[in-house]
């Protein structure tokens, strides 16, 4: 029977060697023993890319947005596979843990909070995972990962969603200097807006915007854009720009506020009224119409998207009286475009009204 070892032993060696290849998922994978008994695994198949041809997108609140997320194998798969599309989340501002928004596989998807019912892959070609988010809200900026699995191999691509939008300055109906940083954030989602971040007040500064007062912004800090150096924005020795406050207490401190608003669902249009109305009967007068008071920041979207311009002053539904210019002209005010302002004025004043009507 002694004989027969040195065959056993060929035997085993043998199958020792087909079971250190193992087959999942169509990659083939090597493990290799080390001194330790760790197993290392090498690479011995195709590769998976995970691609996107848009590092940010940018759209608009209410409408809807493609984030591209493709990905594809090397050397070429003649048969389809089933892989597995991951879809995550992080805030723009306050970072903190990426958030589910989507899984797939196959034909089967699931979506994950408010994400819920909104989204879907596009799926127009063989390796498209492209996100679909259908409407845009508010809160849906930030940093998206499209990642895919597939067996062993998970790759990941990084795409960034910006909003196009406008900034406007805001002060309470108390006065300049008013708002701490909780009642600024709340007067912006009043006027259908939020809180302007850093960026955003930059961008808005780069196309014209000059305002002498501080306001808040999301990151905590007060700032002020600066386009014409003058002594009572700061003094003509300082150069034009974003000048800031720094970091400010959210509570004890009061500043005016910067709004953003990218909100473009519904009309904004100036009431065809026989009379002039105060504020009680222009709120009255838009419900009539099918509609309601605009909000500041509906009437600034309305201005920057849609071109709004109309030479006569009429009440919104925080109490103010304004209305927009696109091509300045005698008798409209400054000679550059904009939102022009009376403030807040006695409501039994008679003036116009402007209404919003929702769109879907």
């Amino acid at each position: 029977m002694w004989r027969a070892r040195p065959l056993l032993v060929l035997l085993l060696h043998v199958v020792a060697e087909i079971h250190a290849l193992r087959y999942s998922n169509g990659y083939y994978y090597q493990i290799i023993e080390n001194g330790k008994a760790n197993g290392e695994i090498y690479f011995n198949g195709i590769r998976l890319h995970v691609e996107s041809p848009e590092s940010s997108v940018s759209a608009m609140q209410g409408s809807n947005v493609t984030l591209p997320c493709h990905y594809r194998y090397v050397p070429e798969l003649s048969t389809p596979r089933r892989t597995r599309v991951k879809w995550f989340w992080q805030p723009a501002t306050g970072g903190g843990p990426e958030k589910d928004v989507m899984v797939a596989l196959g034909s089967r998807h699931r979506s994950y909070g408010d994400f819920r019912g909104r989204v879907r892959l596009r799926r127009s070609a063989p390796g498209d995972a492209s996100l679909v988010i259908n409407p845009l809200l508010i809160d849906d900026k930030g940093r998206y990962r499209c990642e895919i699995i597939d067996g062993l191999e998970d790759e990941s691509v990084i795409v960034e969603l910006e909003f196009r939008g406008v900034v406007f300055p805001y002060y309470s109906p108390r006065g300049r200097y008013q708002l701490t940083f909780q009642e600024a954030n709340e007067v912006c989602e009043q006027q259908g807006a939020c809180l302007a971040t850093f960026e955003q007040l930059f961008a808005a500064w780069e196309d014209g915007l000059d305002w002498c007062n501080a306001g808040w912004l999301a990151d905590g800090t007060a700032q002020y854009p600066v386009s014409v150096p003058r002594e009572a924005c700061g003094g003509t020795e300082l150069a034009a720009g974003v000048r800031s406050y720094g970091l400010r207490h959210k509570t004890l401190d009061r500043f005016d506020t910067f709004c953003f608003t990218s909100s473009i669902r519904g009309e904004v249009y100036f009431l065809d009224h026989p009379l002039k109305l105060n504020f009680t009967e222009g709120v009255d007068a838009c419900v009539q119409d099918g509609a309601h008071i605009a909000k500041v920041g509906e009437l600034y979207a309305a201005w920057r998207f849609v071109g709004l311009d109309q030479c006569d002053a009429g009440w919104l539904a925080d109490g103010s009286v304004r209305y927009p210019i696109t091509h300045p002209r005698p008798n409209c005010g400054p000679l550059e475009p904009g939102v022009r302002s009376f403030g807040f004025l006695p409501h039994h004043l008679k003036y116009g009204v402007y209404c919003h009507k929702v769109r879907w």
